[in-house]
């Protein structure tokens, strides 16, 4: 030990504190063996070594408080007496007196990219080390010049507590007595000691609640799980066969309490879960709720990619609300976000003072339009960090499945960007091959958990997204249909009188709805940003708004492929989202808006129960055409088979306000038919234009069928026919 090293650990510049603090045979040989201790105790004027009771004075080698002390035999277990300048004395464990905690096994399979449970090495856990417990840091920086541990327990100072560096870039220090709930960040010194920034730890379990930004010494959140008998039946099914009709949340802006308070996980238990079940859907979607600094970003930009966040309460709390869906015989189904991260100074954006998580060259490694950056695929400690996230909430919050955001962004090197503004792939274009390699392997990782479901938001038409990796697809289970979203939304904002000339919209789906597993979303990014709520895109009067808007959501559920809808859309909620203020519940007391209510809990009984609605969503099979060239009254019909064709349901729908009496439709079989649904029923505010009980099928050909039924559709409206079992066989 040199003055020079004095100096670099009091500053905080030391690259290798575990060669000069702690315990150190310094005299190894004959008869008269000696070992030295050396402490670095800010604000200490007085140290000793206690062993067995006895206290040996060390000597004050640096003003700053660096101790040392010479010692006879062998080295021995010891703690430090500390005594500081206002003469309260302290006995605590030399943190520089442990051995490395961490396996160089665990550290060479995160190196390789296949540390599947990552979050078990890095991050902030509680062990017990040489029978003294305390918890041990560790974080992957590899070019730091110095990390240390700054928090509570030491009054934040970043030179206190540096670390060991380990191979990989791990650093790693084990600090005895460190309690549950205390703040830290690490401090991330860059090379050359120039620079230093405060870095939240990318795997935390637990943070503050925003805007504060440490991290919690937490663990691994421990709940004991209630929901055996849900997840055998997961494991036991096949949602792809099975109904799925999401309902999608932002928990911070569903229902707030007094004064805005956002509520809790254990509040939104006790409401949310209820009103989903009364209302009929199966699962539930959140927005992303990893930790995230600005509520503005609804989720999508995480720093804390490893902790609920603490605007609702802690890890166990979330927990306990999937629990409670799960008991509720909801499933649950999260938006991650691999896409990109955001700049702030204390997450991920230059780690270690490199472009550590991120590309360095801004052609791949910055989001223009979104002022984010994007992950570097290619780099195994991040596609580990990611793979194992993913896992994480598969495996410790037994989430359903995950939604992997904005997918197009991650698989097109020159998405979003200009001429110039790209780097081709190695075979020159534009495709990013890691990109896509990751997501196959997330797909394989996650599929290995029973039951689990992945759905991607992809915007374009990249190829096989919901293919087996095996046949060279993606591997998600099932993709978002933006294009009938976007279709749909465009035909229903078109007055009736137009509808005619785009009735293109409403049946071009139907020539790929085969292609991939669809899901139809009606999402929340349609209901913001001046694009109106579902409802304001509606034209015509009130009555006619609300009229369209429930002829829409029954032409959805029958239409091939999942569901998906956003909070307040059920309701027919007037104005956009807003983040920052409750659904409008308030609307509830009023006639229109209760009544569109009951039409969406009525489709989602029917969807349930009817197997011609889930179980052949992706196969030609399940769907077929009885007339889809009625453009001038904008009409059509169609058919939807469960796996036994004996089992279908008759579609009709009017897209004008104008009744349609006596309207012809043909059907596959003779005989006794009913309404299982009519959109204009008066229960769902409609004219209540209603048809015969019982419609008895008429004996002549129609639509290329063997039989037809005469009915009245209802204006703005969409009928759900049904045969009787004692019709005659197809």
């Amino acid at each position: 030990m040199t003055a020079a090293d004095i100096e670099a650990i009091v500053s905080g510049r030391h690259r290798d504190p575990f060669r000069i603090l702690g315990p150190h045979q310094t005299q190894g040989e004959g008869e008269d063996p000696r070992w030295e201790v050396r402490a670095w105790l800010p604000s200490a004027v007085e140290a000793s070594v206690v062993i067995e009771g006895v206290a040996a004075p060390m000597e004050l080698q640096h003003p700053e408080g660096f101790f040392s002390v010479s010692l006879a035999g062998r080295r021995r277990a010891y703690r430090l007496l500390v005594t500081y300048g206002s003469g309260n004395s302290v006995e605590m464990e030399d943190p520089y007196r442990f051995p490395p905690v961490i396996t160089d096994f665990d550290i060479h399979l995160h190196g390789e990219g296949t540390l599947k449970e990552a979050w078990r090495m890095l991050g902030a856990h509680f062990v017990r080390c040489e029978g003294v417990d305390g918890v041990r840091f560790a974080v992957w920086a590899p070019n730091a010049h110095v990390a240390s541990v700054a928090g509570d327990f030491n009054g934040w100072n970043t030179r206190m507590h540096p670390m060991r560096l380990r191979n990989g870039g791990i650093w790693e220090l084990f600090l005895p007595r460190v309690e549950r709930g205390a703040a830290y960040k690490y401090a991330i010194t860059a090379h050359g000691g120039l620079h230093q920034e405060l870095k939240s730890d990318p795997y935390a379990f637990h943070t503050e609640t925003p805007p504060k930004q440490a991290s919690l010494v937490w663990g691994v959140p421990n709940h004991e799980w209630r929901d055996a008998a849900w997840m055998e039946r997961r494991a036991a099914g096949n949602l792809l066969k099975e109904p799925l009709s999401i309902y999608e949340v932002h928990l911070e802006s569903w229902l707030r309490g007094e004064k805005g308070r956002p509520l809790s996980y254990r509040e939104l238990a006790g409401r949310l879960i209820p009103y989903v079940v009364n209302n009929g859907f199966t699962h539930l979607e959140l927005l992303p709720i990893m930790e995230h600094p600005f509520s503005g970003s609804w989720g999508y930009q995480v720093t804390g990619y490893y902790a609920p966040t603490a605007r609702f309460g802690p890890p166990e709390d979330f927990q306990e609300f999937v629990d409670q869906c799960h008991h509720a015989g909801i499933g649950v189904i999260l938006d991650w976000v691999p896409a990109h991260f955001p700049r702030d100074a204390h997450g991920l954006a230059r780690f270690d003072g490199t472009a550590l998580y991120e590309h360095a060259d801004p052609r791949q490694g910055e989001h223009k339009d979104w002022g984010t950056l994007i992950f570097n695929y290619g780099r195994h400690e991040v596609r580990t960090f990611l793979l194992a996230n993913a896992l994480w909430w598969l495996k410790q919050f037994h989430i359903d499945g995950l939604r992997v955001d904005a997918v197009a962004s991650m698989i097109y090197l020159d998405y979003s960007r200009r001429e110039g503004e790209w780097i081709p792939n190695r075979f020159g274009g534009r495709e990013n091959l890691e990109a896509i390699e990751f997501l196959q392997r997330f797909n394989e990782l996650a599929h290995e958990t029973p039951g689990v479901v992945t759905i991607a938001e992809e915007s374009t038409s990249f190829p096989n997204v919901t293919r087996p990796v095996y046949l060279g697809g993606l591997g998600f289970t099932m993709k978002w249909n933006m294009g009938w979203m976007h279709d749909m939304l465009h035909y229903f904002s078109e007055d009736p009188v137009h509808r005619k000339y785009h009735h293109n919209n409403i049946t071009f789906s139907m020539l790929y709805a085969f292609s991939e597993n669809f899901l139809l979303p009606i999402s929340h990014d349609e209901v913001v940003h001046l694009k109106r709520s579902l409802i304001g895109k509606m034209p015509g009067d009130e009555w006619r708004r609300f009229a369209n808007a429930r002829a829409f959501l029954s032409y959805m559920y029958g239409h091939p492929g999942k569901k998906l809808l956003f909070m307040g859309q059920e309701i027919g909620q007037y104005e956009e989202w807003d983040e920052k203020a409750s659904v409008r519940w308030e609307l509830l007391a009023f006639d229109y808006h209760r009544n569109l209510q009951a039409a969406v809990r009525e489709l989602n009984r029917i969807y349930r129960s009817e197997p011609s609605l889930y179980q052949v969503d992706f196969n030609y099979s399940g769907f077929e055409w009885i007339d889809i060239a009625d453009v001038d009254q904008s009409v059509i019909s169609f058919l939807r088979f469960a796996q036994d064709r004996r089992d279908f349901l008759v579609f009709a729908c009017n897209f004008t306000p104008v009744p349609r009496p006596n309207y012809r439709v043909g059907v596959p079989r003779a005989g006794k038919y009913s309404e299982l649904f009519n959109s204009d029923a008066a229960e769902f505010g409609g004219s209540n234009m209603r048809n015969a009980a019982v419609l008895e099928t008429l004996g002549e050909e129609w639509h290329g069928r063997p039989a037809c039924l005469s009915v009245t559709l209802p204006p703005l409206g969409v009928l759900i026919l049904k045969p009787h079992p004692e019709s005659a066989p197809l």
